[in-house]
Protein backbone atom coordinates (compact mmCIF):
# COMPACT_ATOMS: atom_id res chain seq x y z
CA UNK A 1 0.00 0.00 0.00
CA UNK A 2 2.91 2.47 0.82
CA UNK A 3 4.13 1.53 -2.61
CA UNK A 4 1.27 2.24 -4.27
CA UNK A 5 0.67 5.76 -2.57
CA UNK A 6 4.12 6.97 -3.68
CA UNK A 7 3.65 6.14 -6.58
CA UNK A 8 0.33 7.73 -7.47
CA UNK A 9 2.08 11.08 -5.82
CA UNK A 10 4.93 10.92 -8.03
CA UNK A 11 2.82 10.61 -11.10
CA UNK A 12 1.79 14.35 -9.70
CA UNK A 13 5.11 15.66 -8.90
CA UNK A 14 7.21 13.98 -11.01
CA UNK A 15 10.99 14.31 -9.62
CA UNK A 16 10.34 16.95 -7.32
CA UNK A 17 10.99 16.32 -3.67
CA UNK A 18 9.09 14.12 -1.83
CA UNK A 19 9.47 13.73 1.78
CA UNK A 20 7.76 10.99 3.48
CA UNK A 21 6.01 12.26 7.00
CA UNK A 22 6.86 9.57 9.31
CA UNK A 23 5.97 11.14 12.71
CA UNK A 24 3.84 8.65 14.95
CA UNK A 25 4.68 5.99 12.66
CA UNK A 26 6.22 2.95 13.31
CA UNK A 27 9.64 2.06 12.76
CA UNK A 28 8.34 -1.00 10.77
CA UNK A 29 6.20 1.70 8.87
CA UNK A 30 9.04 3.80 7.44
CA UNK A 31 11.31 0.16 6.50
CA UNK A 32 8.56 0.02 4.50
CA UNK A 33 8.94 3.27 2.47
CA UNK A 34 12.91 2.37 2.82
CA UNK A 35 12.89 -0.84 1.14
CA UNK A 36 11.72 0.54 -1.71
CA UNK A 37 14.39 3.43 -2.07
CA UNK A 38 13.15 6.01 -0.25
CA UNK A 39 15.69 8.23 1.78
CA UNK A 40 13.78 11.67 3.00
CA UNK A 41 11.90 11.18 5.74
CA UNK A 42 10.22 14.28 8.16
CA UNK A 43 9.61 14.06 11.76
CA UNK A 44 8.28 16.80 13.88
CA UNK A 45 8.82 16.47 17.43
CA UNK A 46 12.95 16.43 18.27
CA UNK A 47 12.83 13.60 20.55
CA UNK A 48 11.14 11.08 18.44
CA UNK A 49 13.48 11.87 15.54
CA UNK A 50 16.66 11.60 17.68
CA UNK A 51 14.71 7.84 18.62
CA UNK A 52 14.36 7.24 15.41
CA UNK A 53 17.71 8.46 14.36
CA UNK A 54 19.23 6.05 16.52
CA UNK A 55 17.08 3.37 15.34
CA UNK A 56 17.15 3.75 11.60
CA UNK A 57 20.07 3.50 8.80
CA UNK A 58 22.14 6.28 8.52
CA UNK A 59 21.55 6.83 4.81
CA UNK A 60 18.07 7.91 5.83
CA UNK A 61 17.83 11.92 5.32
CA UNK A 62 16.04 13.46 7.90
CA UNK A 63 14.06 16.16 7.90
CA UNK A 64 13.20 18.44 10.95
CA UNK A 65 9.35 19.90 9.43
CA UNK A 66 7.94 21.14 13.08
CA UNK A 67 8.30 23.96 15.17
CA UNK A 68 12.03 23.91 16.39
CA UNK A 69 12.39 25.66 20.02
CA UNK A 70 15.91 26.90 20.52
CA UNK A 71 17.05 24.39 23.27
CA UNK A 72 16.34 21.69 21.21
CA UNK A 73 18.83 22.70 18.54
CA UNK A 74 21.94 21.45 19.79
CA UNK A 75 20.16 17.76 19.98
CA UNK A 76 19.95 17.68 15.98
CA UNK A 77 22.32 19.56 14.30
CA UNK A 78 24.96 17.12 13.94
CA UNK A 79 23.05 15.20 12.08
CA UNK A 80 19.80 17.07 10.73
CA UNK A 81 19.65 17.18 6.80
CA UNK A 82 17.20 19.61 6.45
CA UNK A 83 15.42 22.26 9.07
CA UNK A 84 12.11 23.17 7.43
CA UNK A 85 11.14 25.60 9.87
CA UNK A 86 12.85 28.65 10.44
CA UNK A 87 10.83 31.27 11.91
CA UNK A 88 12.87 33.97 13.64
CA UNK A 89 16.26 35.75 13.77
CA UNK A 90 16.57 34.40 17.08
CA UNK A 91 16.44 30.71 15.78
CA UNK A 92 18.91 31.51 12.80
CA UNK A 93 21.40 32.95 15.17
CA UNK A 94 20.90 29.69 17.60
CA UNK A 95 21.23 27.22 14.94
CA UNK A 96 24.46 29.17 13.25
CA UNK A 97 26.06 29.13 16.78
CA UNK A 98 25.58 25.33 17.55
CA UNK A 99 26.75 24.46 13.51
CA UNK A 100 30.21 26.82 14.34
CA UNK A 101 30.49 24.62 17.23
CA UNK A 102 29.75 21.31 15.61
CA UNK A 103 31.85 22.15 12.37
CA UNK A 104 29.04 22.13 10.03
CA UNK A 105 26.99 24.24 8.00
CA UNK A 106 23.26 24.21 8.71
CA UNK A 107 20.87 23.42 5.54
CA UNK A 108 17.42 25.15 6.40
CA UNK A 109 14.17 26.85 4.98
CA UNK A 110 12.60 29.75 6.57
CA UNK A 111 8.89 29.48 6.74
CA UNK A 112 6.35 32.11 5.85
CA UNK A 113 2.92 32.70 7.24
CA UNK A 114 0.44 32.51 4.74
CA UNK A 115 -2.34 30.58 6.69
CA UNK A 116 -5.12 32.49 8.66
CA UNK A 117 -4.58 30.64 11.36
CA UNK A 118 -3.21 31.64 14.51
CA UNK A 119 -1.85 28.15 15.23
CA UNK A 120 0.78 27.96 12.35
CA UNK A 121 3.82 29.22 12.77
CA UNK A 122 5.91 31.34 9.99
CA UNK A 123 7.38 34.64 9.64
CA UNK A 124 5.80 37.38 8.00
CA UNK A 125 7.06 38.71 4.22
CA UNK A 126 8.25 42.18 6.10
CA UNK A 127 10.24 40.25 8.61
CA UNK A 128 11.67 37.87 6.02
CA UNK A 129 12.94 40.96 3.70
CA UNK A 130 14.57 42.68 6.80
CA UNK A 131 16.51 39.24 8.02
CA UNK A 132 18.09 38.63 4.70
CA UNK A 133 20.36 41.63 5.48
CA UNK A 134 21.38 39.97 8.31
CA UNK A 135 21.74 36.14 6.36
CA UNK A 136 25.71 37.34 5.42
CA UNK A 137 26.50 37.36 9.17
CA UNK A 138 25.78 33.65 9.74
CA UNK A 139 28.12 31.30 7.71
CA UNK A 140 27.61 28.48 9.54
CA UNK A 141 23.84 27.91 8.32
CA UNK A 142 22.74 28.00 4.71
CA UNK A 143 19.35 29.15 3.92
CA UNK A 144 18.14 27.40 0.56
CA UNK A 145 14.80 28.01 0.42
CA UNK A 146 10.98 28.59 1.88
CA UNK A 147 8.37 26.79 3.25
CA UNK A 148 4.91 27.49 3.78
CA UNK A 149 1.32 26.04 4.99
CA UNK A 150 -1.83 27.08 3.91
CA UNK A 151 -4.76 27.26 5.98
CA UNK A 152 -6.16 24.04 6.44
CA UNK A 153 -9.70 23.15 5.20
CA UNK A 154 -10.68 25.39 3.11
CA UNK A 155 -11.90 26.04 -0.70
CA UNK A 156 -9.45 24.91 -2.81
CA UNK A 157 -9.58 28.93 -4.49
CA UNK A 158 -8.34 30.05 -1.27
CA UNK A 159 -4.58 27.67 -0.69
CA UNK A 160 -4.34 28.33 -5.09
CA UNK A 161 -3.98 32.10 -3.75
CA UNK A 162 -1.74 31.66 -0.86
CA UNK A 163 0.35 29.03 -2.63
CA UNK A 164 0.86 31.69 -5.22
CA UNK A 165 1.46 34.30 -2.51
CA UNK A 166 4.33 32.12 -1.62
CA UNK A 167 5.67 31.08 -4.67
CA UNK A 168 5.66 35.27 -5.88
CA UNK A 169 8.32 35.86 -3.01
CA UNK A 170 10.52 32.98 -3.91
CA UNK A 171 10.56 33.96 -7.22
CA UNK A 172 11.96 37.66 -6.00
CA UNK A 173 14.20 35.55 -3.54
CA UNK A 174 17.34 34.61 -6.22
CA UNK A 175 19.35 32.76 -4.28
CA UNK A 176 16.96 29.97 -3.22
CA UNK A 177 16.45 26.90 -4.94
CA UNK A 178 13.74 25.27 -3.07
CA UNK A 179 9.90 25.95 -2.11
CA UNK A 180 8.44 23.24 0.06
CA UNK A 181 4.49 23.85 -0.22
CA UNK A 182 1.68 20.53 -0.01
CA UNK A 183 0.71 18.27 2.19
CA UNK A 184 -1.63 15.08 2.11
CA UNK A 185 -4.50 17.24 1.32
CA UNK A 186 -3.21 20.45 -1.02
CA UNK A 187 0.03 18.57 -2.69
CA UNK A 188 -1.72 18.33 -6.19
CA UNK A 189 -2.15 22.06 -5.73
CA UNK A 190 1.12 22.96 -4.69
CA UNK A 191 2.20 21.47 -7.44
CA UNK A 192 0.29 23.33 -9.91
CA UNK A 193 1.29 26.46 -7.93
CA UNK A 194 5.54 26.13 -8.53
CA UNK A 195 5.96 23.87 -5.31
CA UNK A 196 9.17 21.67 -5.66
CA UNK A 197 9.19 19.90 -2.02
CA UNK A 198 6.49 18.15 -0.62
CA UNK A 199 5.93 16.96 2.78
CA UNK A 200 3.27 13.87 2.87
CA UNK A 201 2.65 11.55 5.33
CA UNK A 202 -1.17 10.54 5.82
CA UNK A 203 -2.26 10.04 2.55
CA UNK A 204 1.07 7.30 2.00
CA UNK A 205 0.55 5.87 5.40
CA UNK A 206 -3.56 5.50 5.78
Amino acid sequence: MINQRIKEIRKVIKNKKLIVVSKNRSIDEIYEAYRIGHRDFGENRVQELIKKYEQLPKDIKWHMIGHLQKNKVKYIVPFIHLIHSVDSLELIRKINSVSEKNNVKTKCLVQIKIAEEDSKFGMSPEDFEEIKKHLPNYQSINIIGLMGMATANVNKNQTKKEFDFLHEIFKKSNNLNTLCMGMSQDYKIANECGSNMFRIGSFIFN
